[in-house]
C-alpha cells in the first residue's frame, strides 16, 4: 500500500453531483434518484450527492438516511442520539425514540410536510469527526472509518471542503495489497 495519505485517495468535489441546499426535500429526493441512475449506467463517477450554499461552497452530503432524518425533525432535538451507538448505549435509544415520539406521526402526514422542507433544515455542516485535512495521514481515515462507520469523509484543505475519501477506494487498495502479501 504506497499511498498513505488522504490526498491519495480524494475524490475532488468536482468530480460529485450537487444539489443547492435551498432546494426542497422533494428535490433532493429526485436529485439522489438521478445521481444513482446515471451512477449505475456510468454516466457518473459518484452517486454521494453533495449540497453546496448560495455562494456555491460544499457545506454537506445528502444520502437517504439523512432524507429519513428530514422527514422526522425530532432527532435534531436529541443531541446524544448520533453518541450513543457507537458508546454502547443503543438501548437508550428506545427510550429516547419514546420520549420525543419519534415516527409516532403518520407517515402519510410527514410525508405531507416534506413539501416545505429544505435541504439546509436538515443536512448539518460536516461534524470534525467525519472529516479528514488533505494532507493528514490515512491512518487517521482509517480510525473515523471503522469507529464511526462512515462510508465517506470529508476532505478539507484548512477550512474549505476539497472532496471526499471514500472507505470503498480505501478498501480496494488494502485488498488488492493483501492479495500481494499472499502471493
Amino acid at each position: 500500500m504506497k499511498k498513505m495519505h488522504v490526498r491519495d485517495f480524494m475524490v475532488p468535489v468536482g468530480e460529485f453531483p450537487k444539489i443547492s441546499n435551498q432546494a426542497t426535500f422533494y428535490e433532493a429526493l429526485m436529485a439522489l434518484e438521478d445521481a444513482q441512475e446515471k451512477y449505475l449506467v456510468g454516466k457518473n463517477k459518484q452517486r454521494i450527492l453533495l449540497v453546496e450554499d448560495n455562494n456555491g461552497k460544499v457545506v454537506g452530503k445528502v444520502s437517504p438516511f439523512d432524507m429519513l432524518r428530514g422527514l422526522e425533525p425530532s432527532y435534531d432535538q436529541i443531541e446524544a442520539e448520533e453518541k450513543l451507538p457507537s458508546s454502547g448505549l443503543s438501548y437508550a435509544l428506545k427510550a429516547i425514540r419514546q420520549q420525543y415520539r419519534l415516527w409516532q406521526t403518520p407517515f402519510a402526514d410527514l410525508c405531507k410536510k416534506a413539501k416545505d422542507i429544505k435541504i439546509k433544515d436538515f443536512v448539518k455542516a460536516s461534524p470534525d469527526r467525519q472529516a479528514v485535512q488533505r494532507d493528514d495521514r490515512l491512518i487517521k481515515a482509517f480510525n473515523w472509518f471503522v469507529m464511526g462507520r462512515y462510508d465517506s469523509l470529508f476532505v478539507y484543505d484548512g477550512d474549505e471542503i476539497v472532496g471526499l475519501v471514500k472507505f470503498s477506494d480505501v478498501y480496494e487498495d488494502i485488498k488488492e495489497t493483501m492479495k500481494e502479501c499472499v502471493l
